[in-house]
């Protein structure tokens, strides 16, 4: 879409790029800075959540951009705690008050919350937002196999994305392959590995002297090659220009295949998972 990013068509029609900038914990003032300057350097999917406390934040970046609105793909997501389908549409009203937007691009349940069992309820109100014209495209995250076929039979209704934790020590190929089946983008959080050792795995630091690229750039195209779109985040400029340059080379099978034996079944970063999880 812009600065040699390709783009990606979601089931729905909607195209982003390929790579997307991370917002968790990015907020205030400098926040705005920090977005604003990830959108300069060429960003064009903001990823963001009400539980971020960063949609303010968000939309403060978005005016002082000088990028068009609609070359922007901007996502939030609606907390647990709001799940019944009147707070629902309320919170998705208010995520827009938040960021003065008119329209969100992606908007997702941000976790299923199975003990509490209404996320089908939820999802009918993303539809409904949707069909109003407040969200062009809707989703999930850290959505199982089992809650997306619950959603899809009870509404009829396929998301367009599935966000999900994915690094190297948790490379989701079940999930993943469940994802390409039916349509659904996988995208990643935390593609890095937030606090994990992946950074100084000595594997992928032979990959990337290989190629001349740093650990993250190595990790971020693993992603790409994946199929899967990453959200990486960062604060400087330097380290936001660095991920965005992964386009420009390819990794073997071979060094997929390394990456991807780097796997763990218990790999999750803090052990969240989704089918026990709850977040409000």
């Amino acid at each position: 879409m812009t600065h040699g990013i390709p783009s990606k068509t979601l089931n729905d029609g909607l195209e982003v790029p390929a790579i997307g900038f991370g917002t968790a914990n990015i907020k205030g003032s400098a926040g705005v800075s920090i977005i604003s300057s990830a959108i300069d350097t060429g960003y064009r999917l903001i990823d963001s959540a009400f539980n971020y406390e960063n949609e303010g934040a968000v939309g403060a970046a978005i005016r002082r951009s000088s990028i068009p609105r609609e070359q922007l793909r901007i996502t939030s997501k609606l907390p647990g705690r709001h799940h019944s389908y009147k707070k629902a549409v309320t919170t998705i009203q208010e995520s827009l008050l938040r960021a003065g937007l008119d329209y969100y691009d992606l908007y997702l349940i941000h976790w299923p919350n199975p003990k509490q069992e209404m996320y089908v309820e939820a999802w009918q109100a993303l539809i409904d937002a949707k069909k109003w014209g407040l969200i062009r495209s809707i989703g999930v995250s850290n959505f199982l196999p089992e809650h997306l076929e619950k959603i899809i039979h009870e509404t009829g209704v396929t998301p367009s994305m599935n966000q999900v934790e994915l690094h190297p020590y948790f490379s989701q190929e079940t999930q993943r392959s469940y994802h390409q089946e039916h349509g659904i983008t996988t995208e990643s959080w935390s593609p890095l590995g937030r606090a994990s050792h992946v950074l100084e795995n000595k594997d992928i630091q032979s990959i990337a002297q290989t190629h001349d690229k740093t650990i993250p750039q190595i990790i971020l195209r693993w992603h790409i090659q994946l199929g899967a779109l990453p959200l990486p985040k960062a604060s400087s400029a330097g380290r936001q220009r660095e991920n965005l340059a992964v386009f420009d080379f390819s990794l073997s099978d071979q060094e997929m295949h390394t990456i991807n034996k780097l796997t763990k079944p218990d790999g999750r970063i803090h052990d969240q998972d989704p089918a026990i999880y709850e977040e409000f």
